[in-house]
């Protein structure tokens, strides 16, 4: 591991898979928590830019009356948390080194620097399947709803409750959980992986994919508990995100590390 808050010089050796177990889990979650409540203020500055921007979203959408864009807003706004998440990663980093003499603008700086590195390669893997599930879900309303539809949304929402409405909420759910898994397996390893080491990102999400693949069930626990969270904290409002966000960021740096040797 290089040193905390040091840019990589030199390429790093892909690390070694190790065999997780489901107490992994469990652990870092608690890790997650301690981190957090160690560097509270740091969490609640990543997790206030994910939530007041998931406000924005959703004030735009009903002062235009495209509020049934929420629909796959709800499944793909998520979607962005994990690279929002690169700063927590850091605050985890150091914390987990024993750094303590530092401040925000030193966790900025780091953030700032990986332009210069993988994770804007990485970045943009991620605002391009985005936008391609927006795109995809636009298509899917219209095919099931027709273009007269979509056209011409008033404020009343009483189709979805017919029967092509209540099939295309299924199927959309359906593909959206397919995109989303999709996603967690480019990304649950090769983000803080790229933060940590200085790999291509190609090999990094090869490398997330492979830490899935051989751990399965534990990672795919995994998952359905950052669904799960992320769902139950989006309820009011997006304010159970404030919580959720930083402390699932931080356990996903040490989901990392128990995920490879080091």
């Amino acid at each position: 591991m290089s040193d905390v808050g040091q840019p990589v010089l030199q390429a790093s050796k892909v690390p070694a898979i190790r065999e997780m177990e489901l107490s992994d889990l469990t652990s870092a979650l608690a890790q997650g928590v301690r981190d957090f409540r160690r560097k509270p203020m740091m969490g609640l500055f990543f997790a206030h830019i994910y939530v007041i921007g998931g406000w924005a979203l959703y004030l735009f959408f009903f002062v235009t009356e495209q509020i049934w864009w929420a629909i796959p807003l709800t499944v793909g706004f998520p979607l962005l948390a994990p690279f929002l998440a690169v700063g927590l990663y850091e605050v985890s980093r150091r914390l987990e080194a024993g750094e303590t003499n530092w401040n925000r603008m030193d966790i900025f700086s780091v953030v700032w620097r990986q332009r210069l590195r993988q994770l804007p390669l990485m970045s943009w893997v991620i605002i391009v399947y985005f936008l391609f599930w927006s795109f995809f879900a636009h298509m899917l309303f219209a095919l099931f709803m027709g273009p007269s539809v979509l056209m011409n949304i008033s404020t009343s929402y009483a189709y979805l409750l017919q029967a092509e409405g209540v099939l295309m909420l299924l199927t959309g759910t359906a593909f959206g959980a397919v995109f989303a898994f999709v996603l967690y397996c480019l990304t649950a390893i090769s983000l803080p992986l790229l933060l940590d080491k200085e790999l291509d990102f190609v090999t990094a999400m090869l490398t997330s994919i492979a830490v899935i693949r051989k751990n399965p069930v534990v990672m795919l626990v995994w998952a359905a508990v950052i669904a799960g969270l992320t769902f139950l904290a989006m309820i009011p409002a997006l304010l159970g995100l404030f919580i959720a966000l930083p402390v699932l960021g931080h356990a996903s740096w040490h989901i990392y590390r128990r995920a490879l040797e080091h």
